[in-house]
């Protein structure tokens, strides 16, 4: 098994407390903490406005962090889960990944999703279009970049992207261009949009959830004609691990604690949905359930340690006892 490290940006109310003027250290440090241990990648959240409600507090953009992090460390790879297609336009965005491919000497991961969160779509004047229109939109975003990673040039007449001989130069490092994860367990389009193109897959972490999507996704690859196991398939963990009961407790407090202090009345359930997760328990515990999803072939778990910012030694007790024992 693989292991990714989320960076604390903020949009999960996980810089709270930190002076502006200090977060962007705090990240480094994390960032540059990854490069150095056992985590083959480290990825960011792309979004604007913090849940579980937009605050006032602080959330770094994804793809320019992407490009800060690319200049800061030499080995670890860099991805966000997920780009939003809706943000950006496709042949822009295909730009500028295949730019922090080069400054990063061909280390970038894509993340791409539709999106979902309503409420940045609407404050930043996207609107929000109806499910069916962002997938659409997603299937043709991802052609775009397809064509300008492999080709250098793109034209599409699509319904919701038209480009017509879009250059992209240079091209990313990477032979082949930069590899697509396709994020999200929509059955009827997102899997299939995933099977289609995508290098790995990032859906349901949790045992039932991920053999019933795994189930899907290698049927819409038996449909194209697309190897099954070609595709890498990672789930994302929020990890709450502690030496014993009572440092979990405590750590989830902390958590309670500094959501309180911005959104109190979503602090419960903050917590609840942290305590809720499979990767919560001693360090034998979260090997236990982690080994569960491996089983049915979840190779690559992309980890969020809630508290990262603040207090690493959780981030350590998962180096020294879990990953060894899975990896």
């Amino acid at each position: 098994m693989r292991f990714g490290l989320f960076v604390p940006q903020g949009w999960r109310l996980d810089l709270v407390g930190v002076e502006p003027a200090d977060q962007w250290s705090v990240m480094k440090g994390i960032a540059q903490r990854a490069d150095a241990g056992p985590w083959e990648s480290l990825w960011v959240y792309d979004h604007v406005h913090t849940v579980p409600v937009p605050t006032e507090e602080a959330t770094h953009e994804a793809w320019t962090l992407m490009a800060a992090f690319a200049a800061v460390t030499e080995r670890v790879r860099l991805g966000q889960m997920c780009t939003c297609m809706g943000y950006r336009n496709p042949a822009y965005l295909a730009k500028v990944a295949a730019t922090v491919d080069v400054v990063s000497g061909g280390r970038v991961e894509m993340g791409i999703g539709a999106g979902w969160y309503e409420h940045e779509w609407r404050a930043y004047g996207y609107g929000f279009p109806r499910a069916g229109e962002r997938l659409a939109m997603l299937e043709e975003g991802v052609e775009i970049m397809r064509q300008l990673w492999t080709q250098g040039v793109a034209t599409l007449d699509g319904e919701h992207y038209r480009v017509d001989g879009a250059l992209c130069r240079p091209l990313p490092l990477q032979e082949g261009g930069i590899p697509l994860w396709v994020a999200g367990g929509g059955e009827k389009k997102t899997l299939r949009t995933a099977a289609r193109y995508a290098a790995c897959t990032n859906f349901d972490g949790s045992a039932e959830g991920f053999a019933h999507k795994s189930s899907v996704l290698e049927g819409h690859c038996r449909d194209l004609g697309r190897d099954y196991d070609a595709i890498t398939r990672s789930a994302n963990y929020n990890v709450v691990v502690g030496r014993d009961e009572a440092e979990v407790a405590d750590r989830l407090e902390q958590v309670r604690a500094r959501v309180a202090s911005v959104a109190p009345d979503r602090a419960d359930e903050v917590v609840e949905g942290l305590r809720s997760g499979p990767a919560v328990g001693t360090p034998e515990q979260v090997v236990e359930a982690l080994r569960a999803v491996g089983d049915l072939g979840m190779t690559y778990a992309i980890t969020y340690f809630a508290e990262a910012a603040y207090d690493t030694s959780g981030i350590e007790l998962f180096e020294r006892e879990v990953v060894p024992a899975l990896a």
